[in-house]
């Protein structure tokens, strides 16, 4: 007698086939096949879905309901006001003074209504709050944000201000062009990363007055307000409630598929936690929905639909990537067993106009299970460098290669093209951050394939991406800066003075501390102190008490010196720098550190 189901049982294991197995309709990932090429009003060279995703970000002040403005286009982020009984609130002041101004100015045409309080979503758009307060006459306002938005602005342009630089100029094309094939369409949540006629973008920030880590409710101009945590792309992020106007404001919904992976490098923003901010918004049910990004969405069934979609596309992505993880696909392949169903391409809130699927579900393998994804190729993976010549050779030569990438242009079968190139490069040894100004043949090349991947992407961040590459491999973009540790001046001022102290730590050449054991203590003006301790070739944080080498200065000059605004030496001689040690123990102990202003 057969087992029940057996036949079934061997129909559903055909079933579990992956990557062959992939829905006849969905949304094709990360670049099309070229027939979709358009022409920007710049003369840009991009797909026409990007082209015209730069309507929807275009410069307009939305009056959403009565006594309800949201502000787009005026930078990356929108600002929003809020007219209650007592006067207005402000809802983010984007990234710099002039910016906030410029709103303001806007505003005004509007209302002359005095601006009571001000609610941060989060710790990224805050940079323009002093406006308001010179604006206003202000003493003091109520700011109302998460009680983690000082810490997340102390971390950000510290330890990784080289990547985390140099990550923004690839995502946000600062570098490419003001216009011509190359320049930047849009970057998917803005038209652009700065707007160019808020320069010189001073910075305004001013801290939060009133802190939360609970979901709070408050009076704010006269109106209740819902101050509900929702943690989406900052662990800071506050969803805004506003019950008597129906109307709710969010850092959940933006005007693109959802970016779980920052091609600029971030922590993992895990999935799950926002669907719960976005189960809880669904629950509050607006009739207008204001975000940091993107037009306002007005109407309870269109919320409720479009929302609905966008958490479910967002599920889908976590759900299916499980699934295939369970299943034991390795990370390469789940990329081809996660496409989003083709349903979800007709909202642009489910369009990869800011990031891509297939990186989003590499993200969460790698946020789930690490680096390893079980290949047995990816347990101990050869030197790089020597992998290369061994793929070379065994192609038959580096001429067999470049044909192969040529027949491969040909196809338009551009992944393959850009792998090949990238064995050329390397084999080469010309790495992006060395800027020679006389590229090579087959950096030409791979410049080619990058370029044909901008044009045929939807996606403003892969976009960006790769035409800056291309530019740095075509040596007309240098970036090399940007290898090299930076502290901004303003950054290590807005910051206590031992978080820049205590980031030298990753910039310790362990080569050069080898067998040296001593601590420093800082003394600042101000009665600040704060030590690193070097030993076992590793700097460690201190407060200085054990110190056998302190020096005295002020927080100004050494924030001048992180800047490599007065190199080191030229402090000491100038009497800036005092120190209990003898001139050579103090350049001794700073000269273990890869930051040239402390080597000078």
């Amino acid at each position: 007698m057969n087992p029940i189901g057996k036949g079934t049982n061997e129909a559903f294991e055909n079933r579990l086939t992956p990557v062959a197995n992939i829905p006849p309709h969905f949304i094709p990932s990360s670049f099309a096949d070229g027939t979709s090429i358009g022409i920007g009003p710049k003369g840009q060279i991009a797909h026409k879905d990007l082209i015209a995703h730069s309507n929807r970000l275009e410069q307009k002040l939305w009056e959403v309901t009565d006594g309800v403005w949201c502000l787009v286009g005026n930078g990356l982020s929108n600002q929003t006001f809020i007219r209650g009984p007592e006067g207005l609130i402000a809802i983010d002041t984007g990234e710099c003074y002039e910016e906030m101004e410029t709103a303001l100015r806007l505003l005004r045409a509007k209302t002359k209504e005095p601006i009571v309080a001000v609610i941060y979503t989060h710790f990224h758009y805050v940079d323009g709050t002093k406006a308001i307060s010179e604006a206003e006459r202000l003493t003091s306002i109520p700011i109302w944000g998460h009680e983690k938005i000082i810490q997340n602005r102390r971390n950000y342009g510290m330890e990784m201000s080289a990547v985390a630089a140099r990550g923004l100029i690839y995502q946000f094309g600062i570098a490419l062009p003001p216009d011509g094939p190359d320049s930047v369409v849009n970057v998917g949540l803005g038209l652009s990363y700065r707007n160019q006629v808020h320069t010189p973008f001073t910075p305004g920030f001013l801290e939060p007055t009133n802190t939360f880590s609970q979901q709070t409710t408050t009076q704010l101009a006269g109106l209740e307000v819902e101050l509900i945590p929702a943690p989406s792309d900052a662990d800071d992020s506050v969803t805004i409630w506003f019950p008597e106007l129906d109307l709710c404001v969010n850092n959940l919904v933006w005007p693109a598929f959802f970016n779980i992976f920052a091609i600029r490098g971030e922590e993992y923003r895990d999935p799950r936690t926002l669907l719960n901010g976005l189960d809880h918004l669904l629950e509050l049910n607006p009739t207008y929905l204001v975000g940091t990004h993107g037009p306002p969405i007005s109407g309870t069934k269109k919320i409720q639909h479009e929302v609905t979609n966008y958490r479910d596309s967002i599920q889908y992505l976590w759900d299916q990537s499980v699934r295939g993880i369970n299943q034991g696909l390795t990370a390469d392949e789940l990329t081809s067993f996660v496409q989003l169903p083709d349903h979800f391409r007709h909202s642009y809130l489910t369009s990869q106009l800011y990031g891509v699927v297939e990186h989003h579900v590499r993200q969460i393998y790698s946020g789930l299970r690490g680096w390893f994804d079980g290949d047995e190729g990816n347990l101990f993976p050869s030197e790089p460098d020597s992998r290369v010549k061994k793929l070379i050779n065994g192609f038959g030569g580096v001429e067999k290669v470049r044909a192969q990438v040529t027949t491969a242009l040909e196809s338009n079968d551009l992944r393959w093209a850009i792998e090949l190139c990238s064995w050329l490069i390397r084999l080469r040894g010309a790495t992006p951050n060395a800027f020679e100004g006389s590229p090579s043949e087959d950096e030409l090349l791979l410049a080619n394939c990058l370029r044909k991947v901008a044009q045929q992407t939807t996606s403003a961040n892969i976009r960006n991406w790769c035409l800056t590459r291309a530019m740095v491999r075509e040596g007309t973009l240098d970036l090399s800066r940007h290898h090299i540790h930076r502290f901004s001046e303003h950054v290590v001022l807005n910051n206590p003075p031992s978080s820049s102290v205590h980031a030298l730590k990753v910039l310790l050449v362990p080569e050069f501390a080898e067998s040296y054991n001593a601590e420093m203590r800082w003394e600042f003006s101000d009665g600040t102190r704060t030590g690193l301790s070097i030993r076992n070739q590793v700097a460690i944080p201190t407060v200085g008490v054990n110190a056998n080498i302190s020096i005295s200065l002020t927080f100004q000059t050494w924030a001048k010196i992180l800047a490599r605004k007065i190199p080191l030496t030229e402090a000491i001689e100038s009497e800036l720098l005092s120190s209990n040690a003898d001139t050579h123990e103090v350049l001794a102990f700073f000269a273990m550190f890869d930051h040239l202003g402390l080597n000078q």
